[in-house]
Formats: structure tokens, C-alpha cells, sequence
């Protein structure tokens, strides 16, 4: 588990605009609660790929078992960058969670876990984001916003259709297998 000033202290790099790296994630996976997505963004910050996975069980906060949940959402959707000198690839994690928008300590294990599925992976660690009811907020930086937030209405790129009465409504996005498949894992 890594505290906030340990990982503050780290020199993760600064997203320059994470508002759009939240909103494209959120889009993109459709978080509930309890729902990771990890990302990998390129030198110039476009995405590269991404997955999401929803924690299982209730069991106690490992950043061990953080770890290896992460590394194998990377194995399935990036080549690994370990032949490389210096990582030129980011990962950064967003994980949507029910409480406060405060660091916990199983936010500390999934830093952990980020941390060093990053170093395994030969990718370099970025920011870590919590997505809570109250809005969005990158830990350790100060950095947030309030939409999207854990329960923001879900769709698909935000479309949205306007009713009778003026009222604009988000168009529900499909469910079924092609759902789960696109949800549990986007590639770029």
C-alpha cells in the first residue's frame, strides 16, 4: 500500500488534460462502482488501449492481488514495453468506487498494485483517479472535477435525444454480450 505522500513523492507525470482522459474513459467503459479501467496513453497522450474489470468479493484491500489483476488486463489489450531503455508508454487507473472522494487505504493498494504492474509491464506509472458520487479526482495531485461521477446517467458518447416537454435524455446504451465484450475491454 502506498500512502498519499509516498506516492505524491514518486514523480508521477502530470496528465495535461485529465478532465478529457476521465470523460473518454467514462465513455468509453461505463464505470459502476467497484469497476478499474486501466489505460495506456501514448508520448502524446492519445489513448492506446484500455480495460476494465469490476472487483469481486469484498475482501480486504491487496495490492498484490491489485497487481496481478492489472497486468492481466494489460497482457490482453498492449505488448509489454520491457525491451525498450525508458518507457515511453503511460498507464494511468481510474476506479470507480462508492464513499468520499478522500484517499482510502484500498486506493493506497491499487497505487501499489499500479505502481508495480507499470514496472512489470515496462510501462511508466501515471496518475490514479477515483471516479466517487461526488465527481472525479486524480489523488495526489488536487486535481477533479464534478462530471462524470460514479453516478452519472450512462450512455453511449453521450448521445441524447430531446423529448416532447424540452427535456434532453441519454440514449440507454445496448445490452447483451456485444455490450460486455466492448465494456470489458476497448482497445484502440
Amino acid at each position: 500500500m502506498l500512502e498519499p505522500a509516498e506516492w505524491a513523492a514518486a514523480g508521477i507525470p502530470l496528465l495535461r488534460n485529465p478532465r478529457e482522459v476521465v470523460t473518454g474513459l467514462h465513455s468509453r467503459h461505463l464505470p459502476r462502482p467497484s469497476t478499474a479501467v486501466i489505460a495506456v496513453l501514448d508520448p502524446e497522450e492519445r489513448l492506446a488501449a484500455s480495460a476494465s474489470f469490476t472487483r469481486r468479493g469484498s475482501s480486504a484491500a491487496d495490492g498484490w492481488e491489485f497487481r496481478n489483476a492489472l497486468l492481466a488486463q494489460l497482457r490482453r489489450v498492449i505488448p509489454h514495453d520491457l525491451r525498450r531503455r525508458t518507457p515511453v508508454r503511460t498507464a494511468v487507473l481510474l476506479y470507480c468506487r462508492e464513499g468520499e472522494s478522500q484517499w482510502t487505504e484500498e486506493d493506497g493498494a491499487w497505487m501499489w498494485g499500479l505502481r508495480d504492474a507499470c514496472t512489470l509491464h515496462g510501462l511508466r506509472c501515471g496518475a490514479y483517479i477515483t471516479l466517487t458520487r461526488a465527481g472525479w479526482q486524480v489523488l495526489g495531485e488536487g486535481r477533479g472535477g464534478r462530471r462524470p461521477h460514479s453516478a452519472s446517467l450512462h450512455s453511449r458518447l453521450d448521445t441524447a435525444t430531446a423529448t416532447g416537454d424540452g427535456v434532453t435524455t441519454a440514449v440507454p446504451y445496448p445490452r447483451g454480450e456485444a455490450h460486455e465484450a466492448l465494456r470489458r475491454s476497448a482497445a484502440v
